[in-house]
Protein backbone atom coordinates (compact mmCIF):
# COMPACT_ATOMS: atom_id res chain seq x y z
CA UNK A 1 0.00 0.00 0.00
CA UNK A 2 0.87 3.49 -0.78
CA UNK A 3 0.70 6.54 0.92
CA UNK A 4 -1.23 9.28 -1.07
CA UNK A 5 -1.59 13.01 -1.31
CA UNK A 6 -3.57 15.14 0.60
CA UNK A 7 -4.78 18.15 -2.02
CA UNK A 8 -6.46 19.87 1.26
CA UNK A 9 -3.21 19.81 3.53
CA UNK A 10 -0.27 20.39 0.86
CA UNK A 11 1.47 17.03 2.27
CA UNK A 12 2.87 15.18 -0.62
CA UNK A 13 6.28 13.60 0.39
CA UNK A 14 5.44 10.63 2.11
CA UNK A 15 9.20 10.81 3.69
CA UNK A 16 7.96 13.23 5.83
CA UNK A 17 4.21 11.84 6.86
CA UNK A 18 3.60 13.06 10.50
CA UNK A 19 4.81 10.94 13.43
CA UNK A 20 1.79 10.45 15.03
CA UNK A 21 -0.68 9.51 12.54
CA UNK A 22 -3.87 8.66 13.85
CA UNK A 23 -3.41 10.57 17.09
CA UNK A 24 -3.52 14.35 14.89
CA UNK A 25 -3.01 15.95 11.81
CA UNK A 26 -3.69 12.51 9.94
CA UNK A 27 -2.42 13.70 6.17
CA UNK A 28 -1.52 10.52 5.25
CA UNK A 29 -3.26 7.12 5.31
CA UNK A 30 -2.38 4.19 3.28
CA UNK A 31 -4.74 4.03 -0.13
CA UNK A 32 -7.27 1.69 0.96
CA UNK A 33 -8.65 -0.92 -1.64
CA UNK A 34 -12.41 -0.40 -1.31
CA UNK A 35 -14.21 2.68 -1.12
CA UNK A 36 -18.41 2.84 0.44
CA UNK A 37 -20.32 5.49 -1.21
CA UNK A 38 -19.76 8.13 0.84
CA UNK A 39 -15.95 7.93 -0.59
CA UNK A 40 -14.95 6.94 3.09
CA UNK A 41 -13.39 3.64 4.17
CA UNK A 42 -13.68 2.00 7.80
CA UNK A 43 -10.91 1.02 9.00
CA UNK A 44 -8.58 2.13 6.30
CA UNK A 45 -8.47 5.43 5.90
CA UNK A 46 -9.66 8.24 7.81
CA UNK A 47 -9.79 11.38 4.92
CA UNK A 48 -9.82 9.78 2.07
CA UNK A 49 -12.59 10.63 -0.15
CA UNK A 50 -15.31 13.64 -0.45
CA UNK A 51 -17.94 12.33 1.56
CA UNK A 52 -19.00 14.07 4.60
CA UNK A 53 -17.04 11.51 7.43
CA UNK A 54 -14.15 11.69 5.09
CA UNK A 55 -14.63 15.98 5.85
CA UNK A 56 -15.06 15.78 9.47
CA UNK A 57 -11.98 13.41 9.47
CA UNK A 58 -9.97 16.59 7.57
CA UNK A 59 -11.60 19.00 10.22
CA UNK A 60 -11.08 16.97 13.38
CA UNK A 61 -7.27 16.31 11.79
CA UNK A 62 -6.80 20.60 11.82
CA UNK A 63 -8.10 20.31 15.54
CA UNK A 64 -5.05 18.21 16.91
CA UNK A 65 -8.42 15.57 17.59
CA UNK A 66 -7.54 11.60 16.98
CA UNK A 67 -9.03 10.25 14.64
CA UNK A 68 -7.96 6.51 15.04
CA UNK A 69 -11.13 4.63 16.53
CA UNK A 70 -10.85 0.78 16.86
CA UNK A 71 -8.33 0.06 13.86
CA UNK A 72 -5.29 -0.93 14.81
CA UNK A 73 -2.32 1.16 15.42
CA UNK A 74 0.64 0.12 13.14
CA UNK A 75 4.39 -0.32 14.97
CA UNK A 76 5.60 3.06 13.27
CA UNK A 77 3.11 5.67 14.89
CA UNK A 78 3.34 4.05 18.24
CA UNK A 79 5.00 6.90 20.20
CA UNK A 80 4.66 6.57 24.05
CA UNK A 81 7.71 5.05 24.59
CA UNK A 82 9.98 4.10 27.39
CA UNK A 83 10.07 4.78 31.11
CA UNK A 84 7.51 7.83 30.14
CA UNK A 85 4.98 5.06 29.20
CA UNK A 86 4.97 3.35 32.51
CA UNK A 87 4.28 6.58 34.13
CA UNK A 88 1.60 7.50 31.35
CA UNK A 89 -0.40 4.10 32.30
CA UNK A 90 0.30 4.75 35.92
CA UNK A 91 -0.57 8.27 36.15
CA UNK A 92 -3.63 7.46 34.54
CA UNK A 93 -4.97 5.30 36.70
CA UNK A 94 -3.28 6.91 39.42
CA UNK A 95 -5.73 10.31 38.36
CA UNK A 96 -8.83 7.85 37.59
CA UNK A 97 -8.85 6.57 41.21
CA UNK A 98 -7.27 9.54 43.39
CA UNK A 99 -10.86 11.02 43.24
CA UNK A 100 -14.13 11.43 45.43
CA UNK A 101 -15.74 8.26 43.90
CA UNK A 102 -13.60 6.11 45.32
CA UNK A 103 -13.87 7.71 48.54
CA UNK A 104 -17.76 7.27 48.23
CA UNK A 105 -17.07 3.45 48.48
CA UNK A 106 -15.50 3.16 51.40
CA UNK A 107 -18.52 5.18 52.94
CA UNK A 108 -20.72 2.19 51.89
CA UNK A 109 -19.03 -0.39 54.17
CA UNK A 110 -20.65 1.51 56.68
CA UNK A 111 -23.64 3.13 55.66
CA UNK A 112 -25.41 0.28 53.58
CA UNK A 113 -23.87 -2.55 54.83
CA UNK A 114 -23.13 -1.60 58.69
CA UNK A 115 -19.99 -3.02 59.02
CA UNK A 116 -17.17 -1.49 61.45
CA UNK A 117 -14.20 -0.15 60.95
CA UNK A 118 -11.30 -2.86 60.99
CA UNK A 119 -14.12 -5.24 58.74
CA UNK A 120 -13.87 -2.82 56.22
CA UNK A 121 -10.50 -1.78 56.04
CA UNK A 122 -9.91 -5.72 55.30
CA UNK A 123 -12.27 -5.74 53.05
CA UNK A 124 -10.94 -2.90 51.16
CA UNK A 125 -7.86 -4.49 50.65
CA UNK A 126 -8.57 -7.88 49.63
CA UNK A 127 -11.25 -7.06 47.14
CA UNK A 128 -8.85 -4.26 45.88
CA UNK A 129 -5.83 -6.67 45.45
CA UNK A 130 -8.27 -9.05 43.56
CA UNK A 131 -10.15 -6.76 41.55
CA UNK A 132 -7.24 -5.04 39.80
CA UNK A 133 -5.48 -8.39 38.84
CA UNK A 134 -7.56 -8.39 35.33
CA UNK A 135 -6.89 -4.89 34.43
CA UNK A 136 -2.86 -4.60 35.00
CA UNK A 137 -2.85 -8.25 32.99
CA UNK A 138 -5.05 -6.58 29.96
CA UNK A 139 -3.19 -3.71 30.20
CA UNK A 140 0.03 -6.02 28.86
CA UNK A 141 -2.48 -6.29 25.58
CA UNK A 142 -2.25 -2.98 24.35
CA UNK A 143 1.78 -2.82 23.79
CA UNK A 144 1.45 -6.39 22.04
CA UNK A 145 -1.04 -5.80 19.68
CA UNK A 146 -1.83 -2.41 18.95
CA UNK A 147 -5.60 -3.36 19.60
CA UNK A 148 -8.43 -1.29 21.71
CA UNK A 149 -9.78 -4.24 24.58
CA UNK A 150 -13.08 -4.37 22.98
CA UNK A 151 -11.19 -5.30 19.80
CA UNK A 152 -9.47 -7.59 21.66
CA UNK A 153 -12.60 -9.60 22.99
CA UNK A 154 -13.39 -10.33 19.14
CA UNK A 155 -10.31 -12.97 19.93
CA UNK A 156 -12.37 -14.70 22.59
CA UNK A 157 -16.04 -13.77 21.64
CA UNK A 158 -16.25 -13.67 17.97
CA UNK A 159 -17.06 -10.89 15.50
CA UNK A 160 -21.30 -11.28 16.71
CA UNK A 161 -20.80 -12.58 20.06
CA UNK A 162 -18.77 -9.51 21.31
CA UNK A 163 -21.26 -7.28 20.34
CA UNK A 164 -23.17 -8.52 23.24
CA UNK A 165 -20.07 -7.49 25.52
CA UNK A 166 -20.19 -4.51 24.02
CA UNK A 167 -23.43 -4.13 24.68
CA UNK A 168 -23.03 -4.29 28.81
CA UNK A 169 -19.73 -2.20 28.25
CA UNK A 170 -21.53 0.66 26.85
CA UNK A 171 -23.79 0.17 30.03
CA UNK A 172 -21.18 0.32 32.06
CA UNK A 173 -19.33 3.50 30.85
CA UNK A 174 -22.00 5.26 30.85
CA UNK A 175 -23.36 4.21 34.47
CA UNK A 176 -19.89 4.92 35.91
CA UNK A 177 -20.23 8.64 34.32
CA UNK A 178 -23.12 9.41 35.74
CA UNK A 179 -22.99 7.72 39.73
CA UNK A 180 -19.66 9.87 38.88
CA UNK A 181 -21.05 13.03 37.70
CA UNK A 182 -23.86 12.68 40.58
CA UNK A 183 -20.66 12.56 43.38
CA UNK A 184 -19.08 15.80 41.77
CA UNK A 185 -22.44 17.63 41.29
CA UNK A 186 -22.93 16.95 45.23
CA UNK A 187 -19.92 18.06 46.77
CA UNK A 188 -20.38 21.66 44.56
CA UNK A 189 -24.41 21.75 46.36
CA UNK A 190 -22.24 21.37 49.49
CA UNK A 191 -20.24 24.20 49.07
CA UNK A 192 -23.70 26.68 47.56
CA UNK A 193 -26.64 25.28 47.95
CA UNK A 194 -27.81 27.79 45.20
CA UNK A 195 -25.66 25.56 42.90
CA UNK A 196 -28.86 22.64 41.79
CA UNK A 197 -27.68 19.04 41.36
CA UNK A 198 -28.63 19.08 37.87
CA UNK A 199 -25.99 22.19 37.43
CA UNK A 200 -22.85 20.30 38.45
CA UNK A 201 -23.71 17.49 36.47
CA UNK A 202 -23.38 19.62 33.59
CA UNK A 203 -20.27 21.63 34.54
CA UNK A 204 -18.21 18.05 35.19
CA UNK A 205 -19.68 16.56 31.90
CA UNK A 206 -18.89 19.59 29.72
CA UNK A 207 -14.92 19.85 30.77
CA UNK A 208 -14.68 15.66 30.51
CA UNK A 209 -16.31 15.90 27.43
CA UNK A 210 -13.21 18.85 25.97
CA UNK A 211 -10.71 16.42 27.34
CA UNK A 212 -11.52 13.08 25.89
CA UNK A 213 -12.25 15.05 22.90
CA UNK A 214 -8.74 15.13 21.50
CA UNK A 215 -8.16 11.58 22.46
CA UNK A 216 -4.92 9.59 23.76
CA UNK A 217 -2.58 11.92 24.21
CA UNK A 218 -4.76 14.62 25.46
CA UNK A 219 -6.62 12.21 28.23
CA UNK A 220 -2.76 10.79 29.35
CA UNK A 221 -1.54 14.41 29.43
CA UNK A 222 -4.11 15.61 31.60
CA UNK A 223 -4.47 12.35 33.96
CA UNK A 224 -0.28 12.91 34.19
CA UNK A 225 -0.94 15.86 36.47
CA UNK A 226 -4.38 15.94 37.70
CA UNK A 227 -4.10 13.57 40.83
CA UNK A 228 -1.60 15.92 42.24
CA UNK A 229 -4.05 18.73 43.47
CA UNK A 230 -6.82 15.67 44.48
CA UNK A 231 -4.21 13.81 46.38
CA UNK A 232 -3.26 17.41 48.49
CA UNK A 233 -6.72 18.00 49.17
CA UNK A 234 -7.59 14.27 50.55
CA UNK A 235 -4.32 14.41 52.60
CA UNK A 236 -5.81 17.58 54.17
CA UNK A 237 -9.17 16.06 54.89
CA UNK A 238 -6.57 13.37 56.39
CA UNK A 239 -4.46 15.54 58.72
CA UNK A 240 -8.08 17.64 59.82
CA UNK A 241 -10.29 14.92 60.39
CA UNK A 242 -7.26 13.07 62.85
CA UNK A 243 -6.74 16.41 64.61
CA UNK A 244 -10.93 16.56 64.72
CA UNK A 245 -10.97 13.57 67.14
CA UNK A 246 -14.35 12.52 65.66
CA UNK A 247 -12.62 8.98 64.68
CA UNK A 248 -15.05 6.55 66.48
CA UNK A 249 -13.17 2.76 65.84
CA UNK A 250 -16.73 1.13 65.47
CA UNK A 251 -15.79 -2.99 66.48
CA UNK A 252 -16.95 -5.76 63.96
CA UNK A 253 -20.16 -8.13 64.70
CA UNK A 254 -19.68 -11.73 64.45
CA UNK A 255 -21.80 -14.87 62.58
CA UNK A 256 -23.70 -14.81 59.29
CA UNK A 257 -24.95 -11.00 59.49
CA UNK A 258 -21.33 -10.35 59.76
CA UNK A 259 -20.53 -12.96 56.50
CA UNK A 260 -23.07 -11.93 54.53
CA UNK A 261 -22.24 -8.02 55.17
CA UNK A 262 -18.36 -8.53 54.46
CA UNK A 263 -19.41 -10.58 50.68
CA UNK A 264 -21.60 -8.35 50.13
CA UNK A 265 -19.07 -4.98 50.21
CA UNK A 266 -16.73 -7.28 48.87
CA UNK A 267 -18.79 -7.45 45.72
CA UNK A 268 -18.99 -3.44 45.82
CA UNK A 269 -15.54 -2.97 46.02
CA UNK A 270 -14.65 -5.61 43.17
CA UNK A 271 -16.86 -4.15 41.16
CA UNK A 272 -15.30 -0.93 40.97
CA UNK A 273 -11.57 -2.23 41.32
CA UNK A 274 -12.38 -4.23 38.15
CA UNK A 275 -14.55 -2.01 36.50
CA UNK A 276 -11.63 -0.85 34.55
CA UNK A 277 -11.08 -4.27 33.21
CA UNK A 278 -13.02 -3.63 29.76
CA UNK A 279 -11.20 -1.18 28.23
CA UNK A 280 -7.74 -1.63 30.38
CA UNK A 281 -5.56 -2.19 26.79
CA UNK A 282 -7.18 1.01 25.59
CA UNK A 283 -4.54 3.28 26.95
CA UNK A 284 -1.46 0.88 26.59
CA UNK A 285 -1.93 0.91 22.16
CA UNK A 286 0.15 3.45 21.35
CA UNK A 287 3.38 1.79 23.37
CA UNK A 288 5.52 -0.28 21.04
CA UNK A 289 5.62 -3.92 21.29
CA UNK A 290 8.87 -4.22 22.37
CA UNK A 291 7.50 -2.59 26.01
CA UNK A 292 8.24 -5.03 28.74
CA UNK A 293 4.81 -6.73 29.89
CA UNK A 294 5.74 -7.07 33.18
CA UNK A 295 6.73 -3.51 33.57
CA UNK A 296 3.34 -2.48 32.19
CA UNK A 297 1.77 -4.93 34.62
CA UNK A 298 3.85 -3.80 37.50
CA UNK A 299 3.32 -0.07 36.44
CA UNK A 300 -0.35 -0.51 36.71
CA UNK A 301 -0.78 -2.18 39.13
CA UNK A 302 1.02 0.85 41.31
CA UNK A 303 -1.02 3.35 39.86
CA UNK A 304 -4.42 1.27 40.86
CA UNK A 305 -3.57 0.11 44.28
CA UNK A 306 -2.34 3.16 46.01
CA UNK A 307 -4.70 5.35 45.44
CA UNK A 308 -7.94 2.94 45.66
CA UNK A 309 -6.59 1.29 49.07
CA UNK A 310 -5.91 5.12 49.99
CA UNK A 311 -9.21 6.94 49.42
CA UNK A 312 -11.80 3.83 50.46
CA UNK A 313 -10.14 3.10 53.12
CA UNK A 314 -10.03 7.05 53.79
CA UNK A 315 -13.24 6.97 53.32
CA UNK A 316 -14.41 4.09 56.21
CA UNK A 317 -12.18 6.29 58.70
CA UNK A 318 -14.41 9.61 58.24
CA UNK A 319 -17.75 8.11 57.88
CA UNK A 320 -17.37 6.09 61.30
CA UNK A 321 -17.95 9.62 62.62
CA UNK A 322 -20.84 9.76 61.91
CA UNK A 323 -22.12 7.33 65.02
CA UNK A 324 -20.76 9.72 67.53
CA UNK A 325 -23.93 10.69 70.14
CA UNK A 326 -25.72 7.56 68.54
CA UNK A 327 -26.43 9.95 64.92
CA UNK A 328 -27.10 13.67 66.33
CA UNK A 329 -23.64 15.43 64.89
CA UNK A 330 -22.91 17.59 61.66
CA UNK A 331 -21.42 14.06 59.83
CA UNK A 332 -24.16 12.77 59.94
CA UNK A 333 -26.55 16.20 59.20
CA UNK A 334 -24.29 16.86 56.30
CA UNK A 335 -24.35 13.36 54.71
CA UNK A 336 -27.80 12.93 55.63
CA UNK A 337 -27.96 16.25 53.65
CA UNK A 338 -25.76 15.58 50.66
CA UNK A 339 -24.41 12.72 50.96
CA UNK A 340 -20.70 11.98 50.10
CA UNK A 341 -20.49 15.75 49.64
CA UNK A 342 -22.26 16.85 52.70
CA UNK A 343 -20.19 14.29 54.82
CA UNK A 344 -16.76 15.86 53.33
CA UNK A 345 -18.31 19.67 53.81
CA UNK A 346 -18.88 18.33 57.50
CA UNK A 347 -14.71 17.53 58.09
CA UNK A 348 -13.29 20.63 55.90
CA UNK A 349 -15.45 23.82 56.31
CA UNK A 350 -15.94 24.17 59.96
CA UNK A 351 -12.18 24.33 60.40
CA UNK A 352 -11.07 25.91 56.74
CA UNK A 353 -13.83 27.95 55.87
CA UNK A 354 -13.34 29.55 52.42
CA UNK A 355 -10.44 26.85 51.78
CA UNK A 356 -12.82 24.35 52.73
CA UNK A 357 -15.01 25.28 50.07
CA UNK A 358 -11.93 25.87 47.79
CA UNK A 359 -11.14 22.30 48.81
CA UNK A 360 -14.43 20.90 48.02
CA UNK A 361 -14.70 22.19 44.68
CA UNK A 362 -11.12 20.38 43.92
CA UNK A 363 -12.48 17.37 44.94
CA UNK A 364 -15.65 17.57 42.71
CA UNK A 365 -13.23 18.59 39.48
CA UNK A 366 -11.41 15.78 40.18
CA UNK A 367 -14.47 13.61 39.16
CA UNK A 368 -13.06 14.76 35.55
CA UNK A 369 -10.48 12.43 35.58
CA UNK A 370 -12.88 9.44 36.71
CA UNK A 371 -14.59 10.01 33.55
CA UNK A 372 -11.80 10.52 30.86
CA UNK A 373 -11.58 6.64 30.62
CA UNK A 374 -15.09 5.86 30.76
CA UNK A 375 -16.04 8.71 27.93
CA UNK A 376 -12.67 8.11 25.92
CA UNK A 377 -13.82 3.89 25.84
CA UNK A 378 -17.37 4.44 25.13
CA UNK A 379 -17.21 5.88 21.90
CA UNK A 380 -14.41 3.39 20.88
CA UNK A 381 -17.16 0.71 22.21
CA UNK A 382 -19.31 1.70 19.64
CA UNK A 383 -17.58 1.38 17.05
CA UNK A 384 -17.49 -2.35 17.56
CA UNK A 385 -21.10 -2.96 17.12
CA UNK A 386 -21.26 -2.97 13.58
CA UNK A 387 -19.34 -1.48 10.29
CA UNK A 388 -21.78 1.54 10.29
CA UNK A 389 -20.87 2.74 13.97
CA UNK A 390 -17.29 2.27 12.91
CA UNK A 391 -17.69 4.77 10.27
CA UNK A 392 -19.42 7.45 12.59
CA UNK A 393 -15.65 8.78 13.87
CA UNK A 394 -14.85 8.56 17.97
CA UNK A 395 -15.22 11.86 18.46
CA UNK A 396 -18.81 12.11 17.71
CA UNK A 397 -19.30 8.90 19.62
CA UNK A 398 -17.92 10.96 22.51
CA UNK A 399 -20.59 13.57 22.29
CA UNK A 400 -23.72 11.26 22.12
CA UNK A 401 -21.91 9.46 24.92
CA UNK A 402 -21.42 12.36 27.19
CA UNK A 403 -25.44 13.70 26.20
CA UNK A 404 -26.62 10.11 27.02
CA UNK A 405 -24.72 10.05 30.80
CA UNK A 406 -26.15 13.58 31.60
CA UNK A 407 -29.65 12.39 30.87
CA UNK A 408 -29.24 9.85 33.40
CA UNK A 409 -27.47 11.30 35.86
CA UNK A 410 -29.85 14.18 36.39
CA UNK A 411 -32.86 12.28 37.47
CA UNK A 412 -30.26 9.73 39.11
CA UNK A 413 -29.25 12.49 41.30
CA UNK A 414 -31.41 12.30 44.79
CA UNK A 415 -31.04 8.39 44.96
CA UNK A 416 -27.32 8.13 44.47
CA UNK A 417 -26.17 5.62 47.60
CA UNK A 418 -28.68 2.97 45.66
CA UNK A 419 -28.06 3.77 42.38
CA UNK A 420 -23.98 3.30 43.39
CA UNK A 421 -24.59 0.16 45.39
CA UNK A 422 -26.37 -1.50 42.41
CA UNK A 423 -24.42 -0.52 39.84
CA UNK A 424 -21.15 -1.41 41.51
CA UNK A 425 -22.93 -5.14 41.80
CA UNK A 426 -23.81 -5.02 38.09
CA UNK A 427 -20.22 -4.13 37.19
CA UNK A 428 -18.51 -7.08 39.54
CA UNK A 429 -21.21 -9.15 38.13
CA UNK A 430 -20.71 -9.14 34.03
CA UNK A 431 -16.65 -8.11 34.11
CA UNK A 432 -16.32 -11.78 36.77
CA UNK A 433 -17.75 -13.64 33.96
CA UNK A 434 -16.22 -11.87 30.99
CA UNK A 435 -12.72 -12.36 32.79
CA UNK A 436 -13.76 -16.15 33.78
CA UNK A 437 -14.46 -16.04 29.59
CA UNK A 438 -11.37 -14.52 28.11
CA UNK A 439 -8.75 -15.98 30.65
CA UNK A 440 -9.67 -19.31 30.18
CA UNK A 441 -9.75 -18.81 26.55
CA UNK A 442 -6.45 -17.49 26.60
CA UNK A 443 -4.14 -19.90 28.59
CA UNK A 444 -6.07 -22.89 27.93
CA UNK A 445 -6.90 -22.82 24.16
CA UNK A 446 -4.54 -20.03 22.89
CA UNK A 447 -1.84 -20.89 25.35
CA UNK A 448 -0.71 -17.58 25.50
CA UNK A 449 0.15 -14.62 23.24
CA UNK A 450 1.69 -16.46 20.96
CA UNK A 451 -2.13 -17.64 20.05
CA UNK A 452 -3.08 -14.78 18.19
CA UNK A 453 -2.77 -13.70 14.57
CA UNK A 454 -3.72 -9.63 15.34
CA UNK A 455 -4.32 -8.98 11.47
CA UNK A 456 -7.39 -10.75 11.93
CA UNK A 457 -9.12 -8.50 14.51
CA UNK A 458 -11.59 -7.35 11.62
CA UNK A 459 -11.78 -11.04 9.73
CA UNK A 460 -15.21 -12.51 10.88
CA UNK A 461 -14.29 -15.66 9.01
CA UNK A 462 -10.74 -15.53 10.84
CA UNK A 463 -12.12 -15.27 14.38
CA UNK A 464 -13.77 -17.82 16.62
CA UNK A 465 -17.73 -18.21 16.20
CA UNK A 466 -18.48 -17.05 19.30
CA UNK A 467 -21.17 -19.51 19.91
CA UNK A 468 -19.32 -21.35 22.98
CA UNK A 469 -18.66 -17.82 24.82
CA UNK A 470 -22.06 -16.32 24.08
CA UNK A 471 -23.25 -19.99 26.01
CA UNK A 472 -20.74 -19.33 28.59
CA UNK A 473 -21.55 -15.78 28.97
CA UNK A 474 -25.63 -17.41 29.63
CA UNK A 475 -24.11 -20.07 32.02
CA UNK A 476 -22.56 -17.17 34.02
CA UNK A 477 -25.82 -15.29 34.22
CA UNK A 478 -26.81 -18.29 35.78
CA UNK A 479 -24.39 -18.46 38.83
CA UNK A 480 -24.87 -14.79 39.26
CA UNK A 481 -28.30 -15.23 40.01
CA UNK A 482 -27.52 -17.70 42.08
CA UNK A 483 -25.13 -16.29 44.30
CA UNK A 484 -26.50 -11.95 43.88
CA UNK A 485 -28.29 -10.35 46.68
CA UNK A 486 -30.18 -7.55 45.80
CA UNK A 487 -32.94 -5.60 47.50
CA UNK A 488 -34.98 -6.64 44.58
CA UNK A 489 -33.51 -10.44 43.89
CA UNK A 490 -31.81 -12.48 46.66
CA UNK A 491 -30.61 -16.06 45.21
CA UNK A 492 -30.59 -19.31 46.91
CA UNK A 493 -27.06 -19.47 47.53
CA UNK A 494 -27.15 -16.03 48.83
CA UNK A 495 -29.48 -16.68 51.34
CA UNK A 496 -27.11 -19.31 52.75
CA UNK A 497 -24.07 -17.16 52.66
CA UNK A 498 -25.79 -14.46 54.93
CA UNK A 499 -28.52 -14.02 57.57
CA UNK A 500 -31.82 -14.44 55.79
CA UNK A 501 -34.18 -12.13 54.05
CA UNK A 502 -30.48 -10.00 52.28
CA UNK A 503 -28.02 -13.12 52.52
CA UNK A 504 -24.51 -12.28 51.42
CA UNK A 505 -23.60 -11.47 47.48
CA UNK A 506 -21.28 -13.90 46.06
CA UNK A 507 -22.65 -13.73 42.66
CA UNK A 508 -19.52 -12.40 40.91
CA UNK A 509 -17.73 -15.47 42.41
CA UNK A 510 -20.05 -17.99 40.96
CA UNK A 511 -20.68 -15.97 37.82
CA UNK A 512 -16.67 -16.42 37.37
CA UNK A 513 -16.89 -20.34 37.91
CA UNK A 514 -19.97 -20.71 36.32
CA UNK A 515 -18.62 -18.87 32.76
CA UNK A 516 -15.28 -20.92 33.22
CA UNK A 517 -16.37 -24.17 33.32
CA UNK A 518 -18.73 -23.84 30.79
CA UNK A 519 -16.55 -22.41 28.90
CA UNK A 520 -14.00 -25.17 29.08
CA UNK A 521 -16.41 -27.81 27.78
CA UNK A 522 -18.02 -25.84 24.71
CA UNK A 523 -15.30 -23.88 23.54
CA UNK A 524 -13.76 -27.89 23.49
CA UNK A 525 -16.92 -28.98 20.94
CA UNK A 526 -17.07 -25.50 19.35
CA UNK A 527 -12.93 -26.33 18.15
CA UNK A 528 -13.93 -29.57 16.47
CA UNK A 529 -16.72 -28.19 14.86
CA UNK A 530 -15.33 -25.08 13.54
CA UNK A 531 -11.72 -25.31 13.84
CA UNK A 532 -11.74 -21.86 14.60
Amino acid sequence: MSYRYDDNTGYGDPEKKPAEAGMGNLSYQKRPAYVDDDGAVPGESFEYGNGFIASMHRMAGKMKIEQRGIERVPEDERTDRGFKAYLNVSTMWLAANMVVSSFAIGVLGKSIFYLGFADSILVILFFNLLGILSVCYFSTFGPKFGLRQMVLSRFWFGWHGVKLIAIFNVLACIGWSSVNAIVGAQLINAVNNDVPGYAGIIIISVCTFIVTLFGYKVVHAYEFWSWIPTFVVFMIILGVFAHSGAFVNIPWETGTAELGSVLSFGSVVYGFATGWTSYAADYTVYQPSTQSRRLVFFWTWLGLIIPLLFTEMLGAAVMTATSINGGDNIYQAGYHASGTGGLLAAVLLPPLGRFGQFCLVILALSIIANNCPNIYSVALTMQVLGRWTQRVPRFVWTGVGTCVYIAIAIPGYGHFEAVLENFMNFIGYWLAIYEGISLTDHFVFKRGFSGYNPADYDKPSKLPPGIAAVLAFCCGIAGMVLGMSQVWFVGPIALKAGEAPYGGDVGFELGFLFATVSYLVFRTIELRIFHR
